[in-house]
């Protein structure tokens, strides 16, 4: 009998000399297809390129405000060459960077260098010292993280949870009709239909994106402490306070007035709660559809070719929403710190937000896989009327409450032998095996007014649905 090796992945091959490089994380490893589109706007790289979008629109700014005495107007090539910087900030910029780093270990006086190196050589050689100028980094940091931010949130997570919520009242409106037996506290309970629950929860989603589609982002470029102490000391004839507004704005920023060295970062934690509540409902939703799975009021349809169980050959497992789940949960951990952090530091600065933000990518990241597998999961599903009807069928006792309600409308409106309707219900149905006929018996015992009779009568658990078909028509968007 051969021992079973110890386990020891150092004496292994080194999983750090692969090429290319294996990811560390999932977002970057396995889900990397669905993460990709957050690159762009969150990444390390995507961070460096912003703050080159923003020293060089500072730059193009200040010339042609006439900020700074003796600078002069720039040519449109000029233009076009500054704004080329960031334009074309690839992965041999990106290398090239990374080598300025190292020696000025620090990432944004590396990038003030960059900017500088290309304008040697040109025409804007002379003007060089506007880089950065008058500027602390988190002038450059704030507002590349507010530019990133809006991106990644107008561009491609609002997208994906607007076509997701879209998802989710398509389902609503074609299940509108499919009448259901609610559970209250896991109890059988007044009937509803399948759509209008699943209305709740996509009104519920749209609320959230309304609040998340009204965000401000927010910045600002006023200098180490906030007091524009630098740019009134080199030039203090200008109103440095209005090209500071007009910059930030230009930008499709809301300017902050009132800051220390950093912008508040309070926008950021208004904006996470948000995606994070966002998440929390839609947890809400996967959480029940896969109750509703389980019960077989949904049945799933399963891709050709794909296992459900390594054992068990008959299943077809809710997996999408399972996902959905651990991810939200994830992104909104991610998010709640994020929130929680941000909006302290301590006195005038410190260095908490600068790692707490570069994790904003893999907070949306995680929630974007969300809405991408419950998306996948919803196209899985067809309503299965068959089980929703039969679980009705055994469900009369539901009926108790619109009974002792027609008694007490009739006992107010004078009706002999009305008297304690709750307790003769209770009495008829806790704890009982009730079926159609005990209904019947208990309706054609009571002296009622021949139309509430003949209406109770006709009373099933799947009639018993109320409004619920005309609000999902009258109040989901």
């Amino acid at each position: 009998m051969v021992a079973v090796t110890d386990w020891n992945p150092s004496a292994l091959v080194p999983l750090t000399d692969v090429e290319p490089a294996i990811a560390l994380g999932p977002l970057d490893g396995r889900y990397r297809p669905v993460a990709a589109p957050l690159v762009d706007h969150l990444s390390e790289p995507a961070l460096n390129r912003a703050r080159l979008h923003v020293e060089v629109e500072w730059f193009i700014h200040l010339c042609s405000t006439d900020a700074v005495p003796g600078v002069r107007a720039l040519t449109g090539d000029e233009v076009a060459l500054l704004r080329s910087i960031p334009a074309t900030f690839g992965a041999d910029e990106i290398a090239e960077h990374a080598e300025i780093e190292k020696v000025t270990v620090h990432d944004v006086k590396a990038i003030e260098y960059f900017i500088k190196r290309r304008l040697e050589g040109t025409s804007l050689a002379g003007l060089s010292e506007l880089v950065h100028f008058a500027c602390t980094s988190e002038d450059i940091n704030n507002l590349s993280y507010a530019l990133m931010v809006k991106g990644a949130v107008e561009q491609v997570w609002t997208p994906a949870a607007e076509s997701l919520v879209a998802d989710i009242a398509a389902l609503a409106r074609s299940s509108k009709g499919a009448p259901m037996l609610s559970r209250t506290h896991g109890q059988t309970a007044t009937p509803t239909t399948l759509g209008k629950e699943i209305a709740v929860l996509a009104h519920r989603l749209e609320r959230q994106l309304a609040r998340v589609r009204g965000q401000e982002f927010l910045g600002k470029i006023n200098g180490a402490t906030g007091t524009f102490g630098a740019h009134t000391a080199a030039v203090p004839g200008t109103d440095w306070i209005q090209v500071s507004r007009t910059f930030v704005e230009g930008l499709g920023l809301t300017w902050n007035p009132l800051t220390t060295q950093i912008e508040s970062h309070d926008w950021q934690a208004e904006l996470y709660a948000d995606v994070a509540r966002f998440g929390r409902v839609l947890h809400n939703l996967a959480t029940d559809v896969w109750t509703y799975i389980s019960l077989g009021y949904f049945a799933q349809a399963a891709a050709k070719g794909s296992i459900g169980s390594s054992a068990m050959p008959h299943k077809i497992n809710p997996i999408r929403f399972e996902n959905a789940e651990a991810n939200l949960e994830i992104s909104a951990a991610l998010f709640d710190t994020l929130g929680a952090t941000l909006v302290t530091s301590r006195l005038q600065r410190d260095l908490t937000d600068s790692t707490s933000q570069r994790n904003i990518g893999v907070a949306f990241g995680h929630s974007l896989l969300a809405i991408d597998n419950v998306r996948r999961g919803l196209k899985t599903l067809t309503v299965n009327e068959a089980t929703l009807a039969a679980d009705l069928d055994a469900s009369w006792e539901v009926l108790a409450e619109p009974i002792q309600s027609a008694m007490r409308a009739a006992a107010i409106a004078g009706v002999a032998g009305m008297g304690d309707p709750y307790e003769r219900l209770k009495d008829l149905t806790r704890g009982q095996v009730i079926d159609a006929e005990a209904i019947q018996r208990f309706v054609g015992s009571l002296p009622l007014p021949a139309e509430t009779a003949s209406r109770l009568a006709a009373l099933t658990p799947g009639s018993y649905v109320g409004l619920a078909e005309q609000l999902v028509d009258d109040y989901l968007r």
